[in-house]
Order: C-alpha cells, then sequence, then structure tokens
C-alpha cells in the first residue's frame, strides 16, 4: 500500500464512505502475473490535475506499470514487526507437504478426499515465542483451522493425540469457534468470544466481563474471504482481535500455563478444506518494557 486514510483523523460517518472495517487503502501496488498493477482513489476533484505533485505520481505509477520505473511490490512489515512468510516459501516452517504449500502468495493448507487426516496437522514456525505480537492475514474454506502459540510438540512415549498440543487462536468455518481461546487437549476453552476471563493461580475460570455480543462480533468475520487475525500475549496477558476488532480477552494466573512454546498453523481432521494465511509479521515483545496487552503498537 502507498497510501491508506487515517481514520483516526477522517470522519468515517459521511454517507459516501462505505469502508468502516480494516485499512483505507487510496493507492497501492503489486504483482500480477507477468505484468503490475497500479491503483489510486484520487481524481475525483478537477483541482487535483494542477497539483504538480499528483501529476507526477501518476507519471510515475504509468512508469511503474509499464516497467519503466522499479518500486518494491511486495508487502512490508509493520514498524517494529518481522515478516516470517517470504510469500513464495515455506522457508522456516516445517511440515506434511503433502498438506502444506504455497499458493497465490499464501501458505496453503489442503485437505482433499484423498488426503482426510487421521489427526490434526500442522505447519510450525522455526523459533519459540514467549511474549509476542502476531499479525497475519487467513482465509478459510470449509473446516476448522487455528493458529497455535506457546504450544507444545509430542514428545516420543506422548499418548496425546494431535503432533501439537497447546493453546490457539481458534476460527472455523461455522462460527462457533471464531475467535476463541482453546487450549486443545490440556485446559480446554479458556475463553470464549466475547468474554473478558480471569483464570487464578488454583485454575479456577471466571468470566469477570465482556468484550462484546458473541453475535455481534462474529459479523466482522468474513466467510471465504481475507481476515486479519492479531494475537497478542504478554505473560498471562492474551488478546484475540479479528479484522480489527478484539474478539476476547484473558488473564491468566494459572501455574499450568504455558510459558514458551511453538508456533503453528493447524489443518483439522474433517471434511475437505483449505486454509491460507499471508502477511504473517511477529515481534517480540519484552515484559520489562511492554505496556498494557490491550494497547498494541497502532495498526500501519
Amino acid at each position: 500500500m502507498l497510501l491508506v486514510v487515517d481514520k483516526e483523523t477522517t470522519n468515517m460517518d459521511v454517507p459516501w464512505i462505505q469502508h468502516k472495517e480494516g485499512q483505507f487503502a487510496q493507492a497501492w501496488v503489486k504483482l500480477h502475473g507477468k505484468g503490475r498493477v497500479f491503483y489510486t482513489g484520487f481524481g475525483h476533484r478537477t483541482e487535483l490535475y494542477w497539483n504538480p505533485a499528483i501529476l507526477q505520481f501518476y507519471l510515475d505509477a504509468i512508469q511503474f506499470a509499464c516497467g519503466d520505473l522499479e518500486a518494491p511490490a511486495e508487502p512490508q512489515a509493520p514498524q517494529g514487526f518481522t515478516a516470517i512468510f517470504d510469500g513464495k516459501s515455506l522457508d522456516g516452517w516445517s511440515g506434511d507437504g503433502t498438506i502444506w504449500s504455497v499458493s497465490q502468495g499464501a501458505i496453503t493448507g489442503r485437505t482433499t478426499a484423498e488426503t482426510r487426516l487421521r489427526e490434526n496437522n500442522f505447519l510450525v514456525w522455526k523459533e519459540q515465542v514467549e511474549d509476542f505480537e502476531l499479525r497475519l492475514k487467513f482465509r478459510l474454506e470449509g473446516g476448522n483451522s487455528g493458529i497455535y502459540y506457546r504450544a507444545l510438540k509430542r514428545g516420543p512415549h506422548d499418548d496425546r493425540r494431535d503432533p501439537i498440543v497447546g493453546t490457539q487462536a481458534d476460527f472455523d468455518a461455522s462460527g462457533r469457534w471464531t475467535g476463541v481461546i482453546m487450549e486443545y487437549l490440556l485446559r480446554g476453552v479458556l475463553a470464549e468470544r466475547g468474554e473478558k476471563v480471569v483464570i487464578d493461580e488454583q485454575g479456577h475460570r471466571q468470566v469477570v466481563g465482556s468484550v462484546g455480543d458473541p453475535a455481534e462480533l462474529l459479523k466482522v468475520y468474513k466467510a471465504n474471504e481475507w481476515n486479519d487475525y492479531t494475537v497478542i500475549a504478554r505473560a498471562g496477558h492474551v488478546v484475540l482481535k479479528i479484522n480489527g476488532m478484539t474478539m476476547c480477552e484473558l488473564d491468566d494466573h494459572d501455574p499450568k500455563r504455558i510459558a514458551r512454546g511453538w508456533l503453528a498453523l493447524q489443518v483439522h481432521v474433517g471434511p475437505p478444506m483449505v486454509v491460507q494465511f499471508k502477511d504473517i509479521y511477529l515481534r517480540c515483545l519484552a515484559p520489562a518494557q511492554a505496556g498494557p496487552a490491550e494497547a498494541p503498537s497502532k495498526e500501519p
């Protein structure tokens, strides 16, 4: 993206602005096959064409589209974040190549009637995470998936069913698990969509508030389309966001909480499905320097 509207200083309630969620792009470039694409929302007002800077902007765009001007066309990591997917390969990730691949610039997990799973399958990032903020885009066609974090790998003599167990930012095609914090095969559901939860030192779970009506929160999720998922985890405080809307919040003081572990993407057992991930950015948070988890860095 070249230009986005600053929603904090723009009146987004006027009737001619219909864009309410995510970034409101006004100019962007991308590669498409062997060609290049440029888009801008500028040009509706006559006086723009009297502005030398705007005219230069259009000229540069035409040269870029024609291949006469080089410019970066790949998404750039937000300030302070590191891209952990290069958009081209699974470098840094490990998983079953019959399930996981890169397609159309996205990590793609796919099952078919011929590749039906007997246990959940995972693509695992090479480094463990502890306190972090993760941002990515995801798209799901059928089935169930999730983003595992601080997860544990199954040991050689472990009788747990899945190769990865632990906490996940969940989502699924039905909507039941979308925006839910689940510690699969361990403590179960930690926070449902819409809940603010505290787990005390004895492991007792208590709902102490709400971040919104679960049915209304689910409406921000766009089925079969690209969505933004943000996971902010600092010590026992975890916040999940989808398309900029807080789904749930957890404050976990249980000694059984996993403090550090693997980051992994999931394909769930069940009917054939496709899940895709792209624009995956990670930043590590230093506990001594970090502020409240509900106040992460501003979206770029």
